[in-house]
């Protein structure tokens, strides 16, 4: 009985080669396509993210030149010296501010063009209230164009979070209208005491314009402010917006109360005095709600960026993982490969070597070779005589006595 020969190791083919890196391409794909366009996605949202925290800043910083020169307005309107040092830093933190991010936000030629503007106000005659009054309005007309260019060229205008969107639109547009126009109308009201009868109708026509202005953007922020509120999943936002928005609120109130047409006046005008109080009343509420609202919205943003990058780590945790996991089963696909064919080598090798090499004898089977069939073991020492008996049993079957072949062997009689 024999065992079959062992069996050569094929070497694998080009095609089982192949197909294991074929899985590896089509498991690294997706993974790979999903990748690149998370890192697009999320990058282009921080971006966006980005810009808006600057033109925060930048709004930040043209809060108090907005107040100053209200200010400064009203004093010139009175015929009052004011003190420009106000005006003049913050002028002078808006210009860093400028310099620092201007480019980006692309408000460098407006910002100049307002400076001029600011800068040369002293060197007009103001003793006409009249003529301040015009000059002034040009310059907060000129400032009023600044906020929405920052608005614009940061992204502000284009958040796309509800509650953020509500609250750069109130701190971007509603609350510097509604400031300028509160001032404009308590400087207005002083004028229109001093014109004659005869213009007495074009002064309410333009108070009334004014008044709207004021009122109209006083109450556009609170609906802004209100729809952040309501909107927003952040629980500080309501107790730290609503508090001081209650202020501001009864503040405005109180200015289109006092500034309403009075027919018990002599020229049916609102009393200028109660107006200018008002006013102060309602620029002071304004000067407490609007750093709470930029801390708000800059935080909101910041925290939107957090996430960003978070999500960008995690992206590149798990592509790194799977790279990691790749190359793993590559190793092991090449160690199997190289394992292979060592096999594949050294079967080749012993065959080439010894063609028998794969027959081998079983133990106890009982299996001699073909020779020595029929031949019992040598019984005798080495050496010892052979008796007859043992050359006869010796000598092979099919001779006679005398040693010459027969066709009957020796058991054939029988």
């Amino acid at each position: 009985m024999t065992v079959p020969a062992q069996r050569v190791r094929r070497r694998p083919s080009a095609s089982g080669r192949i197909l294991p890196l074929l899985l590896v391409v089509v498991l690294l794909a997706p993974l790979a396509f999903l990748f690149v366009q998370t890192h697009r996605l999320t990058g282009d949202d921080r971006d966006l993210a980005v810009r808006e925290r600057l033109g925060v800043e930048y709004l930040r910083a043209l809060a108090p030149v907005t107040e100053a020169l209200v200010d400064a307005q009203s004093a010139a309107v009175a015929g009052r010296p004011a003190s420009r040092d106000a005006l003049e830093q913050a002028v002078e933190n808006v210009t860093k501010v400028d310099v620092r991010i201007g480019d980006e936000l692309r408000s460098r030629e407006r910002w100049a063009g307002l400076r001029a503007k600011l800068e040369a106000l002293p060197e007009k005659s103001l003793t006409d209230p009249e003529a301040a009054y015009v000059a002034y309005g040009e310059v907060t007309d000129l400032l009023l164009a600044l906020y929405r260019k920052v608005r614009e060229s940061s992204g502000l205008v284009r958040e796309p979070e509800p509650d953020s969107f509500f609250l750069q639109d109130g701190i971007g547009r509603d609350l510097p209208t509604a400031v300028v126009a509160a001032g404009r109308l308590a400087d207005l009201s002083a004028l229109a005491t001093r014109r004659p009868a005869g213009e007495r109708d074009r002064t309410q026509g333009e108070l009334a314009e004014v008044r709207v202005t004021a009122l109209g953007s006083a109450a556009d922020l609170v609906t802004d402010l209100r729809a952040a509120v309501d909107n927003s999943e952040r629980t500080d936002l309501g107790p730290n917006v609503l508090t001081p928005l209650d202020t501001y609120q009864r503040a405005v109130e109180a200015l289109a109360a006092y500034s309403a047409p009075d027919a018990r006046s002599k020229t049916g005008l609102a009393d200028p005095a109660q107006v200018a109080a008002a006013r102060a009343n309602a620029q002071s509420a304004a000067r407490l709600l609007q750093p709470v609202i930029l801390d708000q919205l800059d935080e909101q943003l910041a925290d939107r960026i957090d996430g960003y990058d978070r999500d960008r780590r995690l992206a590149v945790g798990a592509v790194a993982a799977a790279v990691l996991l790749v190359v793993i089963l590559i190793g092991v696909l090449l160690a199997a490969f190289r394992r292979a064919r060592r096999h594949a080598a050294a079967a080749h090798r012993a065959t080439d070597g010894d063609p028998d090499a794969g027959e081998q004898t079983e133990p106890g089977s009982g299996w001699q070779p073909p020779g020595d069939r029929g031949v019992p073991p040598a019984t005798g020492a080495p050496g010892a005589p052979i008796s007859p008996e043992e050359q006869r049993l010796l000598q092979p079957t099919g001779t006679g006595p005398d040693g010459s072949t027969d066709r009957w062997g020796p058991f054939d009689a029988r």
